[in-house]
């Protein structure tokens, strides 16, 4: 008998969704802004707080789907399933990557510092943008509903099977 599967925290992975696009929105505003009139205090908070989000609490979400939300389905023998994951497991080291390279860009905009390449800036916004965005809009349509039913339907399981039968 296959052990119930673990918990997954679907409320704070769906919240986390909602920061993710939180902090979108307040990057492209960035973006608009330091392109448009420059870094001041404001554009500096906003750099400061985005990139401690993606640095911190993005990062951290990630590794949640991977440990909790991913594996199941990718065992799950569904074939198209599984290539959606791998696509999304993808995605993951794509984010990665595009943030190693967006992140201090931030931190210097957060420090006052003027060194990075404005062109480049605005570039690797509208990357990580549209890569993020994307991401979570397959996660939310196809990857969290199936892992919800199916987690769903081993709770279900596991309670008829600990019901004890009438005499």
């Amino acid at each position: 008998m296959r052990a119930a599967p673990e918990a997954v925290g679907f409320d704070a992975l769906d919240a986390c969704h909602v920061q993710i696009q939180q902090h979108l929105t307040e990057l492209a505003a960035l973006a608009q802004q330091v392109d448009a009139t420059g870094v001041d205090t404001k554009a500096q908070q906003m750099a400061a707080d985005i990139e401690a989000f993606f640095s911190g609490t993005s990062r951290q979400h990630h590794q949640e789907e991977e440990k909790n939300v991913f594996p199941p389905l990718l065992a799950s023998g569904d074939a198209a399933l599984a290539a959606a994951v791998r696509g999304l497991q993808q995605d993951h080291g794509w984010i990665e990557e595009n943030w190693l390279e967006l992140a201090p860009q931030l931190r210097a905009i957060a420090l006052g510092n003027s060194w990075y390449e404005s062109a480049e800036f605005q570039h690797g916004v509208q990357v990580f943008l549209e890569l993020v965005g994307d991401h979570i809009a397959l996660e939310e349509s196809l990857i969290y509903p199936e892992s919800k039913a199916r987690w769903a339907q081993a709770l279900a399981s596991r309670a008829s099977m600990s019901t004890p039968a009438s005499a």
